[in-house]
């Protein structure tokens, strides 16, 4: 029964959070702006490449790196920062959070349905990219060679973290005020510095490179790039080249874990110093 519950939670938040994505315009220009934003998004580094590089058939694998890291890292920015928005929203714009915690689901799960509207998003993001990558800028791909046993998984794995993390944030969100703004742009920062998202990880000093192999993210956007470009030479830029996929993969699921323990234990702890200071139906005067 509790499964069954959990589903329909599940089904009912992710249908909420598309509606709260989408419903502020017509269908057509939703879709319009869809497919506008992240051919933006991704034109500005294409822009600064172009400029330094001024060819983009000189290094194609150093470009497909550039561009898929750039691409699936919208996952990142929308997944893990769209978690922790939600705590926001719920608790000062629609004032609903104290409504949703009195009510018999699982925030947790709730949560990670809000999330799904949010991955939805960036999938079609990441699509409209990679198509006008391959179609306009001549980036190389053929989809006959991917590897998707590598890439389901890797997937699989790097969802599973994003919303960890998101969760994570969301549970610090819960105990700040007008600050939750502020800590995604600084975390998404430092995360999309040290990753690996647009440039190797071996071009930062020892203490980057360091603190950038603790990071899930770093070894899940190698596996993309490995999956997606299987034997052209990709893997020998990001820093990782003496390793395996399987070794990688390991990385990923170890660290994964990892997190997704440290961000329910922090969760878990700052939803009851909320609960104890009454935070949960703070407003804070937007």
């Amino acid at each position: 029964m509790a499964i069954k519950d959990h589903l329909r939670t599940l089904k009912i938040s992710a249908w909420l959070g598309w509606q709260i994505e989408s419903n502020w315009a017509r269908p057509s220009l939703f879709l319009l702006y869809s497919f506008i934003r992240p051919i933006a998004a991704t034109l500005i580094l294409v822009i600064m490449y172009l400029i330094v590089k001024q060819n983009v058939a000189s290094e194609p694998a150093l470009f497909s790196y550039m561009y898929l890291g750039a691409t699936f890292y919208m996952f990142v920015s929308s997944v893990v920062f769209g978690i922790t928005y939600v705590i926001h929203t719920d608790r000062e714009h629609y004032q609903t959070l104290r409504n949703i915690y009195i009510s018999p689901i699982s925030l947790y799960v709730y949560l990670i349905g809000r999330a799904a509207g949010k991955v939805a998003l960036a999938t079609l993001a990441v699509i409209i990219s990679l198509i006008f990558g391959i179609v306009v800028l001549g980036l190389p791909f053929n989809l006959l060679m991917v590897d998707w046993i590598l890439f389901v998984p890797t997937m699989a794995l790097g969802m599973a973290c994003l919303i960890s993390l998101g969760l994570a944030l969301a549970g610090i969100s819960l105990l700040t005020a007008k600050h939750s703004t502020s800590i995604n742009e600084g975390v998404g920062g430092l995360v999309y510095l040290l990753c690996g998202a647009v440039f190797p990880i071996t071009v930062l000093p020892a203490w980057g490179q360091a603190i950038g192999l603790t990071i899930p993210i770093t070894y899940w956007l190698e596996l993309i790039r490995r999956s997606l470009y299987p034997g052209e030479g990709i893997e020998l830029l990001g820093g990782l080249q003496d390793f395996t996929d399987g070794t990688i993969m390991i990385f990923l699921l170890i660290s994964t874990l990892i997190f997704t323990m440290l961000s329910l234990t922090m969760f878990h702890y700052a939803d009851r110093i909320a609960r104890k200071k009454g935070k949960l139906d703070m407003i804070t005067t937007y």
